[in-house]
């Protein structure tokens, strides 16, 4: 069948995407309600509590809120590194099974490896993934810092990739936000911008992924169409991109 997956949702409101290898299903993070996750993936015919591992990438809540609720009323066991666990200040309730990896450990799912990658986000112990099976690769790349050394050449080995954008300098320089928190996301610890995450796709040649999701987008410091206007700019308008929405879930993908 090799690997489907969705964007439930992207962005500083909520967090969560979705990926199927095989016979495997996961969730990456836990930043919407149980019943918004239950709804979206319903809509798309995919049942919440056949999900077999919730995979957590970092501390902030808008990637950990409902990992209890996940739990509790779904049955999900949660994956975390100790620090990530030990660093979430929002109150996850009674949880019963969480299982511990270390920054930069490979998991395996039956035969689905997910590779965690450590990242300079100015969290306690912040990771990205790349899920391998069947030959495929598909990289769940957000909440990143800054474009750190061992990012391009990640991208340049996957097949598909959601992809933090998260801002677009001229809208952050003449946005609402305190200069104290335009530093942080402008800073090694933030997020991408549009024109570093369309560098970096470019910077792949001809091994770039066959599609990028743009994900992460600002909802005060971006627009979707700025976000594609500034891929398309470097990438050429026939290259695949789509748009993890921060209010609605994205349609099934195929890697």
């Amino acid at each position: 069948m090799g690997v489907v997956t969705l964007s439930l949702q992207s962005g500083s409101n909520g967090n969560a995407i979705y990926v199927e290898a095989g016979d495997v299903r996961l969730l990456f993070d836990a930043g919407i309600s149980g019943v918004l996750a239950e709804r979206r993936l319903a809509q798309r015919g995919r049942d919440i509590r056949q999900v077999d591992a919730l995979i957590l990438s970092h501390d902030h809540s808008d990637h950990v809120r409902c990992a209890g609720i996940y739990q509790r009323k779904f049955g999900l066991p949660i994956y975390t590194t100790r620090t990530t666990h030990r660093a979430i200040y929002c109150n996850l309730g009674r949880l019963t099974d969480v299982r511990y990896f270390r920054s930069g450990d490979s998991l395996q799912f039956g035969r689905v490896t997910v590779h965690t990658v450590p990242t300079p986000h100015d969290a306690a112990d912040a990771v990205v993934f790349v899920v391998e099976h069947g030959g495929r690769r598909l990289g769940v790349l957000t909440d990143l810092g800054h474009p750190f050394a061992r990012l391009g050449p990640l991208l340049e080995d996957l097949d598909a990739a959601y992809l933090e954008s998260n801002y677009d300098p001229q809208m952050l320089d003449e946005g609402p936000y305190p200069p104290f928190l335009k530093a942080r996301i402008r800073g090694v610890g933030g997020h991408l911008s549009n024109l570093e995450a369309a560098e970096l796709v470019r910077g792949c040649g001809r091994h770039r992924p066959k599609w990028v999701a743009l994900a992460h987008l600002s909802e005060q410091n971006n627009d979707p169409q700025v976000a594609l206007e500034t891929h398309r700019r470097h990438l050429g308008d026939g290259y695949p991109l789509h748009v993890a929405g921060r209010y609605r879930a994205s349609q099934l993908l195929r890697v």
